[in-house]
């Protein structure tokens, strides 16, 4: 079967800001919706879009975790075509909102964490951060790349989703008016490279901030303690490269 080609969305960005003059109500106050940045036609497809919030491994030479510099429109196309050829499929995540797509590095991307050892564990920093404007900062740790060298490339990419309806609530909560989202169904919101071909431990942190609640930066999912202890066991011997 031929597979499935991406039909990029050349009208989102028109019907974007056709809804952008729609106004919604929410807390009593009128929220004045306005046309994403992800709009651009070339980051849409039937199934996929690419997030800004995952634009920022692109964007962000800080970020803590995969940085990468392929082609943002080649990348989100040919997430499609892995996930058409139906070797790729949607794999659950830890809510119903979230699902991943486990896929080959195709995009060179080095290892985004490293094992602590008594010999690396001098060159850890630490810092209250925050990853997005309005969001709170909590403590993080990671390796600073020029002290442990260059790491290696990995096998597999994980590419995180979420759905466009948890994406809305979450920026509706954070009080951001760019609500206005492509009409694919999922959001491309992380990529992660990793050799294992399913999901690693979420940082322990990243649970926290997630049951503080959307007003937070957080997707609003209660804690569960057994997946935090399993999180803690993973992180206490890991920590990200930046």
């Amino acid at each position: 079967m031929q597979m499935l080609a991406v039909r990029l969305q050349s009208t989102v960005v028109g019907q974007s800001l056709a809804r952008s003059s729609s106004v919604a109500q929410r807390n009593g106050k009128h929220m004045i919706l306005r046309s994403m940045a992800t709009a651009d036609p070339s980051l849409c497809g039937d199934v996929f879009f690419l997030d800004t919030f995952a634009q920022r491994q692109w964007d962000d030479l800080q970020y803590s975790g995969s940085q990468l510099s392929f082609d943002k429109a080649e990348f989100t196309k040919r997430i499609h075509e892995y996930h058409a050829s139906g070797d790729h499929p949607l794999v659950d995540g830890y809510a119903p909102f979230c699902k991943h797509v486990f896929v080959p590095n195709f995009v060179s991307a080095k290892a985004s964490t490293l094992t602590i050892t008594d010999d690396n564990a001098k060159h850890i920093r630490s810092e209250y951060k925050s990853r997005k404007p309005g969001e709170l900062p909590v403590l993080t740790r990671w390796f600073p790349n020029e002290a442990v060298g260059e790491p290696p490339e990995t096998k597999m990419l994980d590419v995180i989703l979420y759905s466009r309806e948890q994406l809305i609530k979450e920026r509706a909560a954070m009080d951001l008016q760019e609500v206005v989202l492509p009409d694919a169904p999922w959001g491309i919101i992380s990529i992660k490279a990793q050799d294992e071909p399913q999901e690693l431990p979420m940082q322990p942190i990243t649970m926290m901030r997630n049951a503080l609640g959307r007003e937070e930066g957080g997707s609003g999912v209660g804690l569960d303690r057994e997946k935090y202890n399993a999180a803690v066991s993973y992180w206490q011997d890991h920590a990200p490269i930046i």
